[in-house]
């Protein structure tokens, strides 16, 4: 990839469900200049066809309980019908893109989750990235399409939180060349006040976010994103940000985070 700067971009599943701002931030991130990767989930469509098949989608604090019908829908959907969606939208772009989950080229292992006071059921951890595969993707001038699903050596796919696929695979990639780290979600960043959209904090250094943290500001749903964008940044990542659709124009109001 040269001396040429990697984007990590996680788009998250409200941008997915919505038509228009799907084929807006697809518009935008394609036309991002350099080797780029695109990490999504899908965790509504999922709970929606899942129903329509008669399971029972269980939640615990907003996380899913991810058992082996659930599993085998979330592959369908993320796996599947999302992934591929996204990908030929990309090559009508002019992105000659690659729809991948977690056991293709054995790119993304995790371990499951051990069972504490909660059984989360198929839900994986990152234990490693193959670099070597992905960064072969990217110098053949591919885009790798990461759904949100790892494996485990034992040939079990395992649902993973996508936020933590992104963070992952940018610190793995930034032991071979600059990286940076996009989290595009339906907000326009972190907000000092959840209930207006325009109360962004455009500069959130961890001083600042241990005194959020303090006061309760931040959403419960924002704090794991906020933990491994702090991860990435201390494991070699040179930028991280949050916003809406429109970060991938520079532009536009959002949250960079800074040590």
């Amino acid at each position: 990839m040269n001396d040429q700067v990697l984007k990590v971009v996680k788009i998250g599943g409200k941008l997915i469900e919505n038509e228009e701002s799907l084929s807006v931030f697809l518009k935008d991130f394609s036309s991002l200049q350099g080797p780029k990767i695109l990490v999504h989930g899908g965790g509504n469509l999922a709970t929606e066809i899942a129903s329509k098949l008669g399971f029972e989608t269980k939640m615990v604090d907003g996380r899913r309980i991810t058992d082996k019908n659930s599993m085998q829908v979330i592959t369908m959907v993320y796996a599947g019908l999302i992934n591929k969606q996204i990908v030929a939208k990309l090559q009508v772009l002019d992105i000659n893109a690659i729809g991948l989950c977690g056991a293709d080229g054995k790119s993304i292992i995790s371990k499951k989750r051990p069972v504490k006071e909660i059984d989360f059921g198929f839900v994986g951890d990152v234990v490693s990235i193959n670099t070597s595969f992905i960064n072969s993707l990217l110098n053949q001038g591919i885009t790798p399409i990461f759904s949100a699903i790892s494996y485990d050596n034992e040939g079990q796919l395992l649902n993973t939180n996508g936020d933590s696929v992104a963070a992952y695979i940018a610190t793995a990639m930034a032991k071979i060349c600059e990286t940076e780290l996009l989290y595009c979600f339906e907000k326009k960043g972190v907000l000092a006040d959840a209930t207006n959209n325009d109360s962004v904090i455009e500069i959130l250094d961890q001083k600042k976010y241990q005194e959020l943290l303090e006061n309760k500001v931040i959403s419960d749903g924002m704090l794991p994103k906020l933990h491994n964008c702090f991860q990435a940044l201390n494991n070699g990542v040179s930028q991280v940000s949050l916003g809406d659709a429109g970060l991938l124009k520079k532009s536009a109001i959002h949250t960079k985070i800074i040590k």
